[in-house]
């Protein structure tokens, strides 16, 4: 009688993370950040049809990094979850944390019960009422189901340690504008060897003072705008 082949499971968690990483290397990376009306998001994206950026609910965000297909079936789940848990009870029962924690579950079921885990890191954000920000909620989100609470600003994808070094100092000091955050968060993703044009970003944001429906996208020319503007 043969013998069944063994492998220890925390090879196998190994294996699956690393897979799962080279994946989300693969793609380009993105910035979450607040700023002094919301929150604002900046991704790397050259294609003018798939979004990386998208709105979840009146004062929600969805972000994802890696395999698109596989982050824009957890943003479709995400819309879906939110309009039955806004309908089953009230608008204002639909948050990010408890989003945040139904894609955890999702994510660390895949990582640990599923051949192949899921090529994605996404990001959740919430922008609150409270003029100062004291509401603003980013939630990211492993490919294994961790969650992360950031405070200020998060980086997702491959070249998240350079980006970050790169944005950090000036993350540090006061809550910058739109503006100011936009073209520091563009040069983060770009780096000293390259420039990025306003067709080379996707970008949004959640603003306290848009009213219920918080969400709205920064086009090319705005974006293009903005990044002159410095």
């Amino acid at each position: 009688m043969s013998m069944p082949f063994y492998v220890a499971p925390e090879q196998v968690m190994k294996d699956r993370a690393d897979y799962a990483r080279k994946g989300i290397a693969k793609g380009r990376s993105l910035i979450g950040f607040r700023y002094d009306d919301g929150i604002a998001i900046v991704a790397e994206n050259t294609s003018a049809s798939l979004r990386k950026v998208s709105e979840i609910y009146d004062r929600i965000a969805f972000a994802g990094v890696g395999k698109y297909n596989e982050f824009d079936q957890l943003r479709i789940a995400g819309v879906r979850h939110a309009d039955l848990k806004g309908f089953a009870f009230s608008r204002a029962d639909v948050d990010a944390r408890s989003l945040a924690n139904a894609y955890a579950q999702s994510l660390g079921q895949v990582f640990t019960h599923e051949l192949k885990p899921m090529e994605v890191e996404i990001l959740v954000a919430e922008v609150g009422a409270d003029p100062e920000g004291g509401g603003d909620q980013l939630f990211h989100i492993l490919y294994d189901g961790t969650v992360m609470d950031k405070d200020r600003w998060v980086v997702l994808g491959g070249e998240t340690e350079a980006i970050s070094e790169r944005f950090e100092p000036a993350a540090t000091g006061p809550t910058p504008s739109l503006e100011s955050g936009v073209r520091t968060a563009v040069a983060a993703l770009a780096g000293p060897d390259r420039a990025l044009e306003a067709a080379d970003l996707e970008a949004a944001v959640l603003s306290r003072s848009r009213g219920r429906r918080t969400f709205v996208r920064i086009d090319d020319p705005a974006m293009a705008a903005i990044l002159a503007g410095g």
